[in-house]
């Protein structure tokens, strides 16, 4: 990777917006790909969504972490390899939700409670 296109991932890694990832279907072996949206909180980089259960993406994840984190859009585009780690603790999920329920609008009891919620670690 060249440094202009680090820096340019760095900047867009710095500020949540649309991403796609490709996970490894549980059943198929084949590759899933979903639009979805990240989070940078304190550096580190998370994916949520909606509430409610269950995602095919998380259950994914959940058999295989290896993930692809397609970055996309006019700051940078860039297919990185990377790891999604499914996050379940009640009090892990409290405080990463919160400030992502607040900026959606929704309940912070009703993410905690339902939407899905993994931490990225790039390769």
């Amino acid at each position: 990777m060249t440094a202009v296109v680090a820096d340019a991932v760095r900047r867009a890694l710095s500020r949540g917006h649309r991403i796609d990832i490709t996970t490894t279907g549980r059943r198929t072996g084949r590759p899933r790909r979903i639009e979805l949206v990240f989070h940078n909180i304190d550096g580190r980089i998370f994916i949520s969504g909606r509430p409610g259960w269950p995602r095919d993406w998380i259950a994914n994840l959940h058999r295989d972490p290896r993930m692809t984190f397609h970055l996309k859009g006019p700051v940078a585009q860039a297919d990185l390899p990377a790891r999604g780690r499914v996050i379940l603790d009640r009090e892990e999920r409290e405080r990463v939700l919160a400030p992502i329920a607040a900026g959606w609008g929704y309940d912070v009891g009703l993410m905690v409670a339902s939407a899905p919620l993994i931490e990225v670690t790039f390769e």
